[in-house]
């Protein structure tokens, strides 16, 4: 009976280790079957758009890949995590996606306070994590293993900055979600850039999740600004401009990239006339944008966001590392990523630089009749 016991313990032990080879030094075995790339993001909670927009691009980036011959004579096979858009569920995922499932590689996240939590892990376990819109500088600071497709917070929030003195606001107030470190990031380096030549009215601030921003709102209204910068997300910017027609101050909002969302084009006459940065415009004419487009609507028959966009891309960028690196292994594909140079995307030219990050540039988006109309571009 003992011996029957151990044989059912073994049995069992076996039927519930992670599938796929191990080598002697008890790595899994990478070198044959599908190329396991991991991806994690907000498929549901407060800003649910963000990780199902991301998730599409590389979904279709995928598809189209391995329609293709996929990479290495093998096929891409994506393991989706939702993280619920919260920082805690966010190392679950990549602890499951690494521990579980040996994913060579992970795509991920878009919000940056859930890529610097993830980040954390995947360089522990020195995976390649590639982020497609995680725009706070922290981020990439991780480790040397952390890489993102997007430009940063210091550059978008310049890019804000310049924007207003070229629109000739010479009074600007600030609302700021002090819980937030993409919105505290994206004010810090406006006021560096605006502050220079410009006049801060007001500086307001609010965390996320409020409901009333009557108090901060009102204060500001008092200052009699040209423009209000709110650095925000598109979960919060609805309420905060509805209350702020509500009160009669009427001025500009402008903000980053973070208001870019499908939500946001259907607030209505409340958001017209205002303006975000932003990663790429449909309005752009070059080639890779337009085909990206049209794929993108025959397939989910709608114009993709800028997170669907750059999800498209960190899906191609991560496709064609792992074609330079010859084989599908993380440290192989860190040293490709690394390398990653004029890569030509559907939201820009990619190179990535010495700090793990890609230098591209911004444009501005005004609101309008619920499209966006592109209406500048700062080159970083």
């Amino acid at each position: 009976m003992r011996c029957a016991g151990i044989i059912i313990l073994l049995a069992l032990g076996l039927g519930l280790a992670p599938m796929g080879c191990k080598d002697k030094g008890g790595q899994r075995d990478h070198s044959t079957g599908d190329i396991l790339i991991g991806e994690y993001g907000s498929m549901t909670g407060p800003t649910a758009t963000f990780g199902q927009s991301s998730h599409e691009g590389v979904m279709l980036a995928i598809e189209q890949i391995n329609a293709e011959g996929g990479v290495l004579g093998r096929k891409i096979r994506v393991i989706s995590e939702d993280d619920q858009s919260k920082a805690d569920e966010a190392v679950n995922a990549v602890q499951k996606l690494i521990n579980r499932d040996g994913v060579v590689a992970i795509i991920g996240e878009v919000a940056s306070k859930r890529s610097l939590a993830a980040g954390s892990v995947c360089q522990k376990y020195k995976i390649p994590m590639l982020s497609p819109a995680s725009t706070n500088p922290e981020v990439t600071r991780t480790g040397d293993y952390i890489f993102r497709t997007c430009f940063t917070d210091d550059f978008q929030g310049k890019v804000g900055g310049q924007f207003a003195l070229r629109r000739g606001w010479k009074n600007v107030a600030i609302l700021t979600d002090v819980n937030n470190d993409y919105s505290k990031g994206l004010a810090h380096f406006f006021r560096a850039v605006y502050g220079k030549s410009g006049n801060i009215v007001a500086d307001e601030s609010y965390r996320e999740g409020d409901k009333d921003f009557k108090a901060q709102l009102t204060t500001i209204k008092g200052k009699n600004p040209d423009a209000v910068f709110l650095p925000g997300y598109y979960t919060d910017v609805g309420l905060i401009l509805r209350q702020a027609r509500e009160l009669g101050l009427n001025v500009p909002f402008f903000g980053g990239d973070g208001w870019d969302s499908p939500e946001t084009l259907t607030l209505g006459k409340v958001v017209d006339g205002c303006f975000y940065s932003n990663h790429y415009s449909p309005e752009d004419p070059r080639p890779e944008v337009q085909a990206f487009l049209k794929a993108y609507e025959a397939k989910y028959n709608k114009i993709p966001d800028a997170m669907a966009t750059l999800g498209y891309d960190a899906a191609r960028v991560m496709a064609d590392a792992i074609k330079r690196a010859g084989k599908a292994d993380p440290q192989a594909i860190r040293d490709a990523l690394a390398q990653t140079k004029d890569f030509s995307g559907a939201s820009g030219i990619i190179t990535i630089d010495a700090e793990r990050n890609a230098k591209k540039p911004a444009v501005i988006l005004e609101i309008r009749d619920g499209k966006t109309h592109l209406v500048d571009t700062i080159q970083p």
